[in-house]
This record gives structure tokens, sequence and C-alpha cells, in this order.
């Protein structure tokens, strides 16, 4: 399966769990109208002081209560998501923000059909489709499936991308070289390009990339994996300035340093130490900041953001 970050991702088995936080709600694009209408403001009515000696006109008014504060956001029931790399890391806490959310949820896996698996026990009815999103024809056929089985994608997430261990420049292969793009550049392309037309269709939806800090800064004994997450960056840019006309928003994440379980294959002990100097916030960051992030993205909370690379990073001094 791809992991979701070569950004250094890892699972803590000591650490507490996460404070619950209150998430946007996601509404149904077409069910907008049906919104409940702002509260108006309630406003009493003055009544004159009858003059001294002299009966008032009538029996004193007694002040209206004032109204009760209403949402104004409908229900997320009927939104529908696709998540790339959906079985673990950041993909799988994604999926759980959304399904927490009242959505319906689809992922997709590579290979960790045990993971997958176990996502949809924790999840009922969350689909998981097999894909390997370095093909073209399997990105079809697997996006078909879930299209068939949501209805429709209102929210597409590319998460799934693989790293590498570090990796000198005259190192690189063109076999590394070519899968690294494969998977963190163009398998976004191929899903975009299933979904884009459903979407101008309606004229609604939600692209959201998950990239990295490699890709703003570059990443020394990685450029292959800089250089795809750079330019996923620039693909992100680019289709938002051409499908905001239909109403439809794409931005990037620039994931930093996050406990997914990719961390583990660092020198874990010497490598948090050495990133906590760096970071304000006094932690490493968590697949479900990273969650939160995407949640807000696809809500419409964030309707007229687009284009935009956000870094949920804790402060850090560097984007990476």
């Amino acid at each position: 399966m791809y992991n979701d970050e070569f950004e250094l991702t890892f699972d803590l088995a000591d650490a507490g769990p996460k404070t619950e936080q209150r998430r946007p709600t996601l509404p149904e694009p077409e069910e907008a109208a049906a919104a409940a209408p702002p509260v108006q403001e309630t406003r009493e009515t003055p009544v004159s002081a009858a003059p001294e000696n002299t009966p008032a006109s009538g029996p004193e008014r007694e002040p209206e209560p004032a109204a009760e504060p209403q949402s104004t956001a409908p229900a997320a029931k009927g939104r529908t998501v696709l998540i790339s790399g959906g079985d673990r890391g950041i993909g799988a806490a994604a999926a759980r923000a959304f399904y927490a959310a009242g959505c319906r949820v689809a992922v997709f896996y590579h290979t960790n059909a045990e993971a997958a698996a176990a996502l949809q026990k924790e999840l009922p009815g969350v689909l998981a489709v097999q894909c390997d999103v370095a093909s073209r024809a399997s990105c079809e056929l697997a996006f078909r499936a879930a299209e068939q089985a949501l209805g429709r994608v209102d929210v597409l997430v590319n998460n799934a991308g693989i790293g590498s261990v570090s990796l000198p420049f005259e190192e690189i292969t063109d076999e590394d070289w070519d899968r690294m793009l494969r998977v963190d550049l163009t398998a976004p392309f191929y899903l975009c390009r299933e979904v884009i037309p459903y979407m101008k269709a309606r004229k609604h939806g939600k692209i959201i990339n998950i990239s990295s800090g490699s890709g703003i800064i570059g990443c020394e004994f990685c450029s292959h994996y800089a250089s795809a997450k750079a330019g996923l960056i620039g693909f992100t840019q680019s289709i938002a300035k051409e499908l905001g006309g239909d109403h439809i928003n794409a931005n990037a994440i620039a994931v930093p340093t996050t406990q997914t379980p990719m961390l583990k294959e660092t020198d874990f002990d010497i490598f948090v130490e050495d990133e906590l100097r760096d970071i304000p916030w006094g932690r490493i960051g968590t697949p479900e900041d990273i969650a939160d992030m995407v949640l807000y993205l696809a809500s419409d909370a964030s309707e007229y953001v687009t284009g935009q690379v956000l870094a949920p990073n804790g402060g850090r001094r560097t984007p990476v």
C-alpha cells in the first residue's frame, strides 16, 4: 500500500487520546437552499411612560424573550467522499472524521487488505476498493466502483503516496524517479480526470491534494520525492484557476512530520528530539491534525478558499 506521507510518519503506542474537537459540518450542495435562515434580531417595542397621574393607554407589555441561536448549516447527511490511500495513517484518520460528520465514505487501498477490512469493521458502511493508483486503468475501474456505490463523489482526497529512504541524487535510478512521480503526482491527475466532469456537471466539488513541506523548500537526499510534491502543488493551483468558474475548490495541504506508520522506519528518538526544537507547539503532528484540515477544506466553511497550500505544522519555523 502506498503510505500517506514520506514526511516521516508513525503511530505512538503510548500517546494519549486526542481531545475531541468540533468539526465543521459538510452540507449537501443541492440542499443549501434549505438551510435555516439567519436568526433575525428580536427588538422590543418600547412602552411609552404615561404622564404622572395619567393612566397608561393599555396594559404594560412584557419584554419578549430573546430568540434562541439557530445553526445556519444544513446537516451533513448525503455528502460523499473518496479518499485514496485511505486504509491507514492520514487517510484512515480522514475517513473517520468524515464518517463522524455523517458522510458516506469510500477508500482506496493498494495491498493492505487487512487494514482496509479493519477500517470497514470499525466504520460500518465504508466502502474499501483495491486500487493501484500508479495505473490509469486501475484508477478508472476503482473510481467507477466507488462512484456506482456512492452515487457520486462530492469530495476527492488524493492522499495515496510513497516516500523513500534517503537517496543521494546520483543514486536515484530511472525506475525510482518514474515510480515516485507516477504515485505521488500522476495518480492525483488520473483521479481528478475521473471526478472533475461529474463535479462540473453539478457545479460543485472539493478536491484536496496531500502534498508536503518538501514540495515548498525541497528535501535533501530525496529530490525525486520533493519534485513530485512540488509538482502536486503546481497542479493544484493550476486546476483551481480553471475550475473556479464551476464552483469547484482545489487546495493542497503541505503535510509536515506526522505521527503515521512510516516514521517507525526512522531513528525515531533522535529524529523527534531534533524535530521538536523547531516546533513552537511542542509536539509532532498527528494524523487527526491533518484530518481536521481536510475536513475544513471539504466543508462549506472553506467555500471561498481555493488554490491554496495550507500547512498545519504547529508553527514550525521551516515548512518541513
